[in-house]
């Protein structure tokens, strides 16, 4: 696979690994969110309908007691007896006893006209009888009216009760306290910015609200049709959206407000919603990080069993090669062996006609023996090839001695000493002075120093440096021998091939192509590595790794 595979098949199971993940986590969390979200509200506008629904009982109840105490009043007493102010002030007391919320009483006949009045107001000679409100409670027999100033020049309201006796009707008439029925709504337990007031039906306020507006001012809010019962509604007035209670009183076309800040109330579910987002983020960055090591696991693995598998089939296949080859050279070897050595024998009988005189005396004596010189030549040559091949194709067992790397390498050396000071090239040696001495066959790991500094020679040609070094890795119990030239060094392709039979970067006629072969066969009988880096330009390095001890 290439590295663009790699990097894809990472981002899959990193995306497949996410999304059966985060699915299930944003699916969970979002559920329990609404389902909470739901819960609480539902609370929150439960506890909202229930207070609006108790405040508005209070208040009707007010009113009803009200109400009740002028009615028996009213049908308790004359008109004679409420007439007389005396007697009119001895009631207002008595009512006063039990409720403040009186400001005074007026009794008014079916004329419109203030019979008896108690009360700190000057309100005895009033006249209402062109007065809407008059009317209206002379035809239903009760009346109570907005809040408003009238004579008294206070916020107030009244209560009428009309009652007939004989031929005649009249009236006994109370103002309320607007600032203690004030109090008895705004009376509502709320947050910092909650409110509750009353609105008429032309939006005009009732109570004074706890925030801004004034009572009997209109204000901007929505109109509503009466309704029974009470309404829960989040919608915005002057801009800003809060929680409205609504519910209409019974005795009195007035709207009870009870208004909330959502903020406040809903100030949990909020705290509950950043809450729940910290912990999918955190759990999102947990499954992220756990993904990506997963994916990063996974591909690490693939890829490394995908070099593994690489590094077997390459080791198989060059065994394969090697087992192929033996089996070709040995063919080779024995068929060639037979023509070269009569070409040999005709060669020698050749040199021996050229001893006599008579052909000694040919004008062509000289070519013939330098003729038979080459014969002889390339047939000593081509019968080395075939003793190689002989060598490799018999695969013989190598032997088990203790052998010293580091002396082993100076003898070796020492071979090819007058070659390189020839051509003014410097082998430096570096050896560990801790290096053990190995079980190995020292014939063949001579055989294969020589083939690798022989090659490092021939590719560095003049003025270099070869550097032999060795050390011992304790961990794996093995030596390692490093041989590095300074010569131009191979590309890439050229350095996968080196192994390879008959392969070879020589001119023609001077490399068989077998030697590192032969190199690589060997090391692997002795239950060695051989390893090659090279790079153009760069210099070549070949790294032997053997074992101290043999392993077979």
């Amino acid at each position: 696979m290439r590295q663009d595979d790699y990097k894809r098949l990472r981002l899959k199971i990193i995306a497949t690994t996410l999304a059966f993940s985060f699915v299930p986590l944003l699916v969970l969390g979002v559920t329990i969110y609404l389902k909470t979200e739901t819960a609480y509200v539902g609370k929150v506008y439960g506890n909202l309908r229930t207070l609006v629904e108790n405040k508005k009982n209070t208040v009707d109840l007010f009113l009803n007691e009200r109400i009740s105490q002028l009615t028996t009043l009213a049908f308790t007493e004359t008109l004679g007896q409420l007439s007389d102010e005396t007697y009119l002030e001895k009631v207002f007391s008595i009512l006063q006893l039990h409720s403040k919320s009186f400001l005074d009483l007026q009794v008014i006949d079916q004329d419109g006209k203030t019979v008896a009045y108690c009360g700190p107001y000057h309100l005895k000679d009033v006249n209402y009888g062109q007065e809407a409100w008059f009317s209206m409670a002379m035809a239903r027999g009760l009346f109570v009216s907005d809040v408003f100033l009238g004579f008294r020049k206070y916020p107030h309201f009244i209560i009428a009760v009309t009652r007939r006796e004989g031929d005649r009707s009249w009236i006994l008439r109370a103002a309320i306290d607007s600032d203690i029925f004030d109090s008895l709504v705004r009376s509502v337990h709320l947050g910092a910015t909650g409110d509750a007031f009353l609105l008429n039906s032309d939006n005009v306020l009732q109570t004074k609200p706890r925030f801004d507006d004034t009572i009997l001012e209109k204000i901007d809010f929505p109109r509503f049709s009466k309704f029974s019962g009470s309404q829960v509604e989040e919608f915005k007035v002057k801009g800003k959206t809060s929680i409205y209670a609504l519910s209409w009183l019974d005795n009195k076309d007035w709207l009870l407000v009870i208004k909330d800040d959502p903020r406040e109330e809903l100030l949990p579910l909020y705290r509950a919603r950043w809450l729940l987002v910290f912990i999918l983020f955190g759990g999102m960055l947990v499954i992220i990080g756990g993904a990506v090591f997963i994916a990063n696991s996974m591909v690490g693995q693939l890829v490394r069993s995908e070099r593994e598998k690489a590094s077997l089939d390459a080791s198989l296949t060059q065994s394969s090669k090697m087992a192929a080859l033996g089996k070709l050279a040995a063919g080779v070897a024995h068929e060639v062996n037979n023509p070269l050595a009569i070409i040999m024998e005709k060669a020698g009988w050749m040199r021996d006609l050229l001893s006599e005189e008579d052909v000694k005396a040919s004008p062509n004596f000289r070519e013939y023996e330098d003729a038979l010189q080459k014969i002889e030549f390339h047939v000593r040559r081509a019968k080395d090839v075939t003793h190689r091949l002989l060598g490799f194709a018999r695969r013989m067992d190598p032997l088990r001695d203790d052998v010293n790397v580091n002396l082993l390498l100076d003898q070796t050396k020492s071979f090819l000493e007058n070659e390189a000071s020839f051509r003014n090239i410097k082998i430096v040696t570096e050896y560990s002075k801790w290096t053990p001495c190995i079980t190995s066959d020292a014939s063949q790991l001579q055989q294969v120093f020589l083939n690798i500094l022989d090659n490092a020679i021939d590719a560095i040609d003049k003025d270099g440096v070869i550097t032999v070094t060795t050390r011992h890795d304790s961990q794996a119990d093995t030596v390692v021998i490093t041989i590095t030239d300074t010569g131009k060094g191979m590309p890439k392709e050229v350095a996968d091939k080196i192994f390879d039979p008959f392969f070879t970067t020589k001119k023609v006629g001077e490399g068989t192509g077998l030697g590192l072969t032969i190199s690589y066969s060997i090391i692997e009988k002795l239950g060695g590595k051989i390893a090659l880096q090279s790079a153009e330009g760069k210099g070549t390095t070949f790294t032997i790794t053997l074992p101290v001890k043999s392993r077979t």
